[in-house]
């Protein structure tokens, strides 16, 4: 039964192909053992190059010596290259403070890519089964993960240099067992797989046998279930991406989204589109990650309030402004500025932004991104600064002051923009300009040849 189940998934999602050469990933327990000898039975039929890759993690002394030396010497019978290797794994977790399973999963996959790039191999096979497949979609759904990451154990999955594949999801443990005492293989057993100290061992030992009770085969269903969640992921994904790339501005580590855009999309591909953005800023799925983040992001844009920020892991910042969200690393730290203006002279600003002083050129102001001052009614020099608490300025054409903070909000400036934005003042702190906002009543009048023209660009 085993043999067929992997021919068929092998056939179902093109996992080898003929004349290439794979590494197989074997530990010496049955799952790996087992995956050994079917793939020794079918290299001729794919015409493979097989070797092997087996790492001792020197988590259990010399039972771990013994498997490594087990697999060698079933690696010598078979006339397959053996690629082993012992790494301090206990050590490395020390030095990174990354639990067992995490440190021991980086320092095996590192050992796999080494061999790969060695001996020019892009495809690596490795035997997850269908029981794993349950405990790590359970796990998963209790975890609250979002996306295809529900979907447990991809049968196939590329990297940048190579690709895995797993032949054996479609079978069971007990299938698996069942074929090693047919062949006599006769694995190795990693007794921590019994300790209930792991999160995965008590979902294997508590709760599928109640699941294989009530029916046999599911593991097949579990299986079907992740392959069509993968299938319509993906094509939920693409459509995401297509509205997200008119709506999305990428930065290395910030990325903006206009809001407005974003709400017109349906609800299943706001949540892809989230996913889309966080996967580009994290690089790869965060662990930490989950629905409930997707979700509280989504929240974040709906709700009515103009502003708003949500934490998400390793110190990711969403930040709502009106119109626009900001996602960002760390913390901005803006800070304040005060620069006196030469005139004539240019001034380059911390937001990228300049200011001019000449001249007069005759005309009349246009707009806000010009100011005219007379130099004998100002109080020079001129100051452009950021902020301060309290600031208020006597509009053109009103009476009485307004709160700059008012100002900003009318114009629906960014929380993030505000903190830089410039703001021209005299030698007494009178505010005279908010270039590119707003004009004070201090604004000279009509033509002489003696004014100053100041430009916002």
């Amino acid at each position: 039964m085993l043999i067929q189940k992997a021919l068929y998934s092998i056939k179902k999602h093109q996992l080898l192909q003929k004349g290439e050469s794979v590494l197989i990933g074997v530990s010496g327990g049955p799952d790996s053992l087992a995956l050994l000898h079917f793939m020794d039975s079918i290299k001729d039929r794919f015409s493979l190059r097989l070797g092997v890759a087996h790492v001792d993690h020197m988590f259990r002394g010399e039972e771990s010596y013994l498997d490594y030396l087990f697999v060698k010497e079933w690696c010598e019978r078979l006339a397959i290259p053996f690629y082993g290797i012992r790494i301090d794994v206990p050590a490395y977790m020390e030095q990174t403070g990354k639990s067992s399973q995490v440190a021991a999963r980086e320092c095996r996959y590192a050992h796999f890519e080494d061999i790969m790039k060695k001996h020019n191999i892009h495809k690596l096979v490795l035997g997850h089964h269908g029981d794993d497949q349950m405990e790590t979609m359970l796990m998963r759904f209790t975890r609250g993960a979002a996306g295809s990451a529900r979907a447990g154990i991809a049968s196939k999955r590329s990297f940048p240099s190579y690709e895995v594949v797993r032949p054996f999801l479609w079978a069971s443990r007990a299938e698996i067992d069942e074929y090693c005492r047919i062949h006599h293989l006769n694995p190795r057993l990693d007794e921590s797989n019994d300790k209930l100290a792991y999160t995965r061992n008590r979902f294997r030992h508590r709760v599928l046998p109640f699941l294989k009770e009530e029916n046999p085969k599911a593991h097949e269903h579990f299986q079907l279930f992740s392959e069509e969640l993968l299938e319509d992921e993906a094509f939920l994904l693409s459509l995401a991406e297509e509205k997200l790339d008119k709506m999305w501005v990428k930065g290395t580590n910030e990325s903006k989204i206009d809001i407005p855009s974003f709400l017109q999309m349906s609800k299943p591909l706001q949540r892809r589109a989230i996913q889309l953005i966080l996967n580009y800023l994290y690089f790869e799925r965060h662990e930490e990650l989950s629905a409930a983040h997707i979700e509280s992001v989504i929240n974040l844009f709906h709700h009515s309030h103009p502003s708003g920020e949500i934490h998400l892991p390793s110190n990711l910042k969403v930040r709502k402004s009106y119109d626009s969200c900001t996602f960002a690393f760390g913390e901005q730290v803006s800070e304040p500025y005060s620069f006196t203006l030469h005139i004539p002279g240019e001034l380059i600003l911390p937001n990228g932004c300049m200011i001019k002083a000449h001249q007069f050129e005759g005309g009349t102001a246009q707009g806000n991104d010009t100011f005219t001052l007379d130099p004998e009614r100002t109080q020079l020099p001129l100051t452009v600064r950021t902020r301060k608490n309290g600031d208020r300025m006597k509009m053109k054409g009103l009476n009485g002051t307004r709160k700059v903070k008012d100002i900003f909000i009318d114009h629906k400036i960014p929380l993030a923009d505000r903190a830089l934005w410039p703001i021209v003042v005299d030698d007494n702190q009178e505010i005279l300009w908010i270039p590119g906002l707003k004009k004070s009543n201090q604004e000279a009048a009509g033509v002489n040849k003696s004014f100053i023209t100041l430009k916002y660009v």
